[in-house]
């Protein structure tokens, strides 16, 4: 054979050249190419066991020599040799391909590749070697055991109801730390006779709150777990096996399959409030509400005698299926980041304090993109949470599709997890004690490497895709099996009956048991205590109380203006750079120029308001989280909140380093996401009131990648599920000849959304309307998303500017009035204009010399203000029209939403006008000769020049 001819002709056995084989093993794992072509092939044999170069073969090489008698200058017996390495690569095969034989699926619907490298003959090894000893290479914690044993053990460990696939991680760390805890228990799961009948008490709760509704509620919409049983002892696991290792508290995410049940039979939730919503009581006395299998619950358990409760909250869903998992991550960092001090550097967060579940469909896990979002921000130092545990119900099916061919183009559909090399485990939801031991191993890889891990619960779907679905008509073959197999609890009943574990009668009185209590409405979940008492708790207890006062009374406007030292002293503060930092020559223009900005020496541009207002914000309290894809910088050079030395390349963020107990400040350059991004900030929002969250799109557009997170949560978030957020949304927005995808942020979407106060809307025009609208998010006394439609060409602009005084008063301003000495006795029009297109009108009066237009600045376009807009144009008596100009095409922008509140304004001796742009199928042109023109036009049609 090839193996033993090279061996005879190097003579790398012979014990005078062990090192140097050993040596350039080595060297051919860090760089295959600096070891020769025969060599390369003679060591890529070893099928990827990169952990044996210097265990095994070192070890396999020193027995071979004692067994064989071999003095240290001789050679082995090259057929034992042969033979050793067999074993070595078989034992590999196992690890890495058992998963795709093991017993996973409890209909057997899974047709089984033929894996050859799984038979000992593939590899030359018969019958008679049964009884050889070998070196294992630490196969379940031993050295060495017959081949027979070795067999047994990989068998019973990689190709039973486990299969596992942890090959593909690349530290040998994580991968050992795996393989020993599934080979030393291999399918001798550790439960005492009393936790096997908790754990069939477990799947009767399942079943039984299935049955009981199935019953009560005949042809009801409930999204049946049943076939997943399992679910509930594996999360009843994870809830306890997360408080020992010290969680105070768990957030899950899921979508419909199985929610009722987990919310009953886990968190809690009373069934008999479960029994209100499918008799059609209302939850909340507002709002439009939501079914019941969207809604979220959160509850404090005692999951185990001697630890703290635990928190368990269940976020709200639409039926988006996986776009709560950013959300779910979003509001656990900010749980994270409320455990720890001001300063504390990103990423050193008590990671098992808090953790992060989400229960995903099979087909979804494999379907939806922001399963991969999520997955790539599970190790970014801004979005980390320590990792997430990965659970998929997979039924075999997505709505009526179950042909993999259809499904997917992946072996399984957790692939996507690997790209983070994520663990997959693998267990036959048949098989509750195998479910619950890979939990427990999952959540012992979660906390040890603060690592993603999944968990593919191979399971069938009894019901329908909804319980008035018939699915044999789409899938005969399926339901035959499923109409024939038995229910979990009553296979796991069987073998506790046959133990004799249990009895019959047992089984019946756990089932009458539980029935008993739903009947009765009471919990039947983890006995609950009373809601842990919170700063958080309080905070949001606060806000709520706010909402209420502002549903009836409207919004307060609160005083944002900062005394002009307090400004001053903060621009000196930020001065200061550490010793030999060396800015980018246009970078220190930008911080000398603030400096002399905060002096009063020079009027004030964009950056330097924005920057004013966070750290005044950030003095009084206010913890701010900034990210997007280039916000440390911002897209158009203009916020340079994170320094960079020239020199190093290392970082220096100003707005950190104002005084010792100012408040956190994060700024972020995120991944190149926006769907995922987005519902993490939201998420980040929804938990912590009192932190200033922004997120910001490279250019405004980029904001159509995330409309699902702006439908289902931003916009109505607060009217399905009465619950609030804060998140603020910057999107930079307006006409500079740049193009289709690179002007318009889409007001006209935002705006379709917004009815009973949901959120708010403004076009800011100059720097102090942004400081004043940033600090007025934090002071207004309620929480309300906040959309921006931020200039590009302002940040710059010579006459967007401002002076200090401007910040030392008032707040943000709804509508600008009139900046120019204009008798209004003389005005015989009046121009309502939005957006950077007031500087070009305004440029226009003047080259004009018109004195009979006057123009005003709507800011603020939702809520619409109303009597604000009517009092400023009240100020011109004499005005014969009224003319609302936009840049944007008619059918885009603000004229379709706010034409309705001017028609009311303007009263009946007014004509009301509208000039934008022609309406388009695009946002905009993408010639800029062809905008010049459009631009001119717009001017033309309101103050045309003389020829």
């Amino acid at each position: 054979m090839k193996l033993i001819d090279e061996f005879r002709e190097t003579s790398a056995l012979n014990g005078a050249n062990q090192t140097y084989v050993e040596e350039m093993f080595e060297s051919y794992l860090e760089d295959p190419t600096t070891v020769s072509k025969e060599w390369q092939d003679y060591f890529a044999q070893f099928k990827g066991e990169q952990d044996i170069a210097q265990g095994p073969i070192k070890r396999a090489f020193e027995e071979m020599r004692r067994q064989h008698g071999h003095s240290q200058g001789g050679s082995v017996d090259e057929a034992f040799l042969e033979k050793q390495v067999a074993v070595l690569n078989l034992i590999g095969e196992y690890r890495r391909r058992g998963h795709q034989v093991a017993d996973l699926c409890p209909l057997h619907l899974r047709e089984l590749p033929n894996v050859p490298e799984l038979n000992p003959g593939f590899f030359g090894l018969t019958e008679m070697d049964m009884g050889t000893v070998f070196r294992t290479g630490g196969l379940a914690g031993k050295s060495e055991m017959t081949l027979r044993e070795i067999l047994d053990t990989v068998q019973r460990t990689y190709i039973g109801h486990i299969g596992v696939e942890i090959e593909h991680i690349t530290k040998d760390e994580e991968r050992i730390w795996l393989r020993k805890r599934l080979e030393e228990v291999q399918d001798n799961y550790r439960f005492t006779d009393e936790e096997r009948k908790e754990t069939l008490k477990e799947l009767v709760a399942a079943d039984g709150l299935e049955r009981y509704l199935h019953t009560r509620y005949v042809g009801q919409k409930r999204f049946s777990l049943e076939g997943g049983d399992a679910l509930i002892p594996m999360l009843h696991e994870m809830v306890v096996g997360a408080s020992n290792f010290g969680a105070e508290e768990i957030v899950i995410g899921m979508a419909h399959r199985g929610r009722l049940n987990t919310l009953v039979n886990i968190l809690g939730k009373a069934p008999k409030l479960l029994f209100d919503e499918f008799d059609g009581v209302p939850t909340f006395t507002k709002g439009s509400g939501d079914v019941k299998y969207h809604m979220g619950f959160s509850s404090s358990v005692q999951a185990t005698p001697n630890n703290p409760p635990v928190h368990l909250a269940l976020a709200f869903n639409p039926s988006h299926l996986e776009i709560v998992n950013p959300v779910v991550e979003g509001s656990v960092r900010a749980r994270l980041e409320r455990r720890i001090s001001a300063g504390t550097p990103i990423g050193q967060l008590p990671f098992n304090t808090v953790l992060p579940v989400l229960i995903h469909g099979d087909a979804a896990f494999a379907g939806q993109g922001i399963v991969l979002e999520t997955l790539q921000m599970s190790q970014v130092r801004g979005y980390t949470t320590g990792g997430t545990v990965h659970i998929v119900v997979d039924n075999r099916v997505g709505f009526t599709t179950s042909n993999l061919l259809d499904a997917r183009s992946s072996e399984y559909c957790t692939d996507a997890a690997k790209i983070v090399q994520a663990p997959v485990l693998h267990v036959n939801g048949d098989d509750p004690e195998a479910v619950k031991h890979v939990m427990q191993l999952a959540l012992g890889y979660r906390n040890t490497f603060n690592k993603d891990v999944v968990v593919d619960l191979v399971c069938y779907r009894k019901l329908g895709h909804n319980e008035a679905d018939e699915p044999s008509a789409t899938q005969p073959m399926m339901y035959k099996k499923v109409r024939k197999h038995a229910t979990p609890a009553r296979i796991y009943a069987d073998q506790l009956i046959a133990k004799g574990i249990i009895t019959e009668d047992d089984f019946k009185a756990y089932t009458k048991e539980y029935r008993d209590k739903l009947e009765e409405g009471k919990p039947v979940g983890f006995p609950t205590v009373e809601s842990i008492n919170s700063t958080y708790k309080q905070k949001w207890e606060k806000i709520s109380k706010m909402h209420d006062r502002f549903d009836e009374e409207g919004p307060v406007v609160p005083e944002t203006g900062v005394v002009t030292s307090r400004i001053t002293e903060i621009a000196r503060i930020m001065d200061k750079l550490p010793e030999g930092f060396k800015l980018h020559n246009r970078v220190q223009r930008i911080h000398e120029n603030r400096l002399k900005m905060g002096e009063g020496e020079i009027e004030m541009d964009w950056g330097f308001a924005e920057i004013m207002a966070y750290a005044t914000l950030l003095e009084e309290g206010y913890p701010i989280r900034i990210t997007g894809q280039d916000s440390g910088r911002g897209t158009f050079f203009h916020r340079h909140a994170v320094y960079h030395n020239q020199e190093d390349g290392n970082t220096h963020i100003p707005l950190q380093h104002l005084t010792h107990d100012q408040a956190n400040f994060t700024v972020i350059d995120s991944i190149l996401s926006e769907a995922g991004v987005l519902g993490f900030e939201f998420g980040y929002a929804a938990t912590e009131p009192n932190a200033l969250v922004i997120w910001e799109a490279q250019f405004g557009d980029f904001v159509n990648g995330a409309q699902v997170v702006i439908d289902q949560f931003i916009a109505a978030g607060e009217t399905k599920w009465n619950r609030y957020n804060g998140l603020v949304m910057l999107l930079p927005h307006g006409y500079e000849g740049q193009g289709p995808e690179h002007s318009s942020a889409r007001p006209e979407r935002f705006l379709e959304l917004c009815a009973e106060n949901n959120m708010s809307l403004v076009v800011p025009t100059t720097p102090a309307q942004a400081f004043h609208m940033f600090r007025r998010q934090m002071h207004q006394d309620y929480r309300k998303p906040l959309v921006v439609m931020t200039p590009k060409s302002l940040l710059r602009h010579r006459q967007a500017v401002n002076v200090l005084e401007d910040l030392a008063q008032g707040t943000f301003r709804s509508v600008l009035p009139e900046i120019d000495a204009i008798d209004a006795a003389k005005v015989d029009r009046v121009v309502i204009s939005v957006g950077k297109i007031f500087y070009d009108i305004r440029d226009r009066r003047e080259a004009a010399k018109d004195e009979k237009t006057a123009i005003i600045r709507l800011e603020e376009i939702y809520p619409f203000p109303t009597k604000v807009l009517a009092a400023e144009l009240a100020k011109y008596p004499n005005a014969k029209e009224v003319i609302f100009l936009q840049d944007e095409p008619l059918n885009q922008g603000y004229a379709t939403f706010v034409r309705p509140y001017l028609e009311d304004i303007v009263v009946a001796t007014k004509t009301l006008t509208f000039v934008t742009r022609p309406a388009a199928a695009a946002p905009a042109v993408g010639y800029s000769h062809v905008h010049a023109a459009q631009e001119k036009a717009l001017l033309d049609a309101i103050i045309p020049l003389a020829e």
